[in-house]
């Protein structure tokens, strides 16, 4: 088994594979690991179960060296990192490479992977990113934006009378009650973001229709009347992150087609 770990500002997201694909997942609060509930959460989880690599991308610097010491005192195996400089199957066409979060790029190799290029990919974690690989399998760039939860929680932070409210669907467009027209803006308010964000990148990247796919803790509640999205895949970032990990033990020349180093 391959442990694949996406490191993300509020979750750690773990996935158990195979060479083929992730078979199990767990969450843990990326805090944890700072005070090994997560390193024993994650101890627990592997089991007995034999480790033949272990492989991660990280958005959260202060943890990442926490979390490379957990693991390799757990099961002796230095952890992959994928970054700009490791990642496989993916042309970089862009200024500063240093600066895309590697979960943005773990989500650009799996994509284009599943749909080809071009491909546009939502991720809706604690931020919104829209990522995009061109029709060359090059990552160009994206947009960032505050995610859904982001919103609601910043009004309840910095106002005194309005709630901390559950993102759920919604079912109407006039809120009857405080905490019913908070959740109709950040819902109805958040996919007619999405919608202009893709319109425009469509229009600028020049292709009228390229695959959308989502994932992420919202993907599914967003996918829902959003016909641009074609699919979610909450998996997505961690079958990047095992995607790269397999890659790098292949000689380069029979890599996935396209571009296979960053471009400067």
């Amino acid at each position: 088994m391959i442990l694949v770990l996406d490191i993300g500002n509020t979750h750690t997201h773990l996935g158990l594979a195979t060479a083929r694909r992730i078979d199990r997942s767990l969450d843990v609060a990326t805090s944890g690991w700072f005070d090994g509930t997560a390193a024993r959460a994650a101890a627990r989880w592997v089991g007995s179960r034999p480790l033949e690599g272990v492989a991660l991308c990280s958005v959260v610097p202060r943890a990442t060296q926490r979390v490379r010491r957990a693991l390799s005192a757990a099961w002796g195996i230095e952890p992959f990192e994928l970054t700009y400089r490791t990642v496989r199957g993916l042309g970089i066409d862009y200024p500063h490479p240093a600066s895309i979060g590697p979960d943005r790029l773990a989500n650009a190799v799996a994509a284009r992977r599943r749909y080809g290029a071009p491909v546009l990919v939502l991720d809706f974690g604690t931020a919104v990113t829209l990522d995009v690989v061109n029709e060359s399998g090059d990552y160009v760039g994206g947009i960032i934006a505050p995610g859904l939860a982001a919103l609601t929680d910043y009004l309840h932070e910095k106002t005194a009378l309005l709630p901390r409210v559950r993102i759920r669907e919604v079912r109407k467009a006039i809120g009857r009650s405080t905490a019913e027209a908070m959740r109709i803006g950040a819902v109805l308010g958040y996919r007619g973001l999405i919608r202009t964000l893709v319109a425009e990148v469509r229009r600028e990247l020049g292709c009228s229709r390229p695959p959308v796919v989502a994932t992420g803790g919202y993907a599914r509640l967003m996918a829902r009347s959003l016909p641009e999205i074609m699919a979610v895949a909450p998996r997505l970032t961690l079958e990047g992150v095992l995607q790269v990990w397999q890659a790098r033990r292949t000689p380069r020349t029979r890599q996935a087609r396209g571009p296979l180093l960053p471009r400067r």
